[in-house]
């Protein structure tokens, strides 16, 4: 029996007209045939999806080609196992005490997911060891916790009646 080809889903235009590609991923997921994997082109790297595939079985390979320009494969039985459910990242509650004064600013207000949660990972990319980044969201970043954590990096969230209010300090 010979594996499927995957089946390629592009949602470029889609996000660049400001849609909500969720619903045709997940109805495409839906159609996959048993062991075919899905080829997704999008204008950004897909964080949050990583999770709600990863949870359907599917892991994934990210190629990033140029700035509005992804290619994520994913492949079912491949998921990495998800860490237990129940304890939030210890990154949420550190103290800043001993923090540097923050060299770069987001306000993302106004930004509909994942933009805010795009815009703070690559920003924490131009940073420095130990630099802090500070960022203004509408709503609690749940996805982005475990992106930071796995990129070493503290945070410190202050919900506020102007947003939620982030101080990232970028890991090693």
């Amino acid at each position: 029996m010979t594996t499927p080809e995957p089946l390629t889903l592009d949602i470029r235009e889609e996000l660049r007209r400001g849609g909500e590609p969720l619903p045709h991923i997940m109805e495409t997921v839906r159609q996959l045939a048993p062991g075919q994997a899905l080829r997704l082109l999008a204008t950004f790297e897909p964080l949050p999806l990583y999770a709600v595939l990863g949870r359907k079985g599917f892991g994934h390979q990210a190629t990033h080609h140029n700035v509005e320009d992804w290619e994520v494969l994913f492949t079912p039985g491949t998921a990495v196992p998800e860490q237990p459910k129940g304890k939030k990242p210890h990154t949420t509650t550190v103290s800043t005490g001993d923090w540097p004064a923050p060299s770069a600013f987001l306000d993302n207000r106004g930004l509909e997911p994942p933009e805010p949660m795009v815009r703070i990972l690559d920003s924490l990319e131009h940073l420095g060891h130990g630099e802090v980044l500070e960022a203004i969201n509408e709503r609690e970043p749940v996805f982005l916790y475990p992106e930071l954590e796995a990129r070493g990096a503290a945070i410190h969230t202050d919900k506020r009646d102007d947003g939620v209010h982030l101080l990232i300090r970028r890991g090693a």
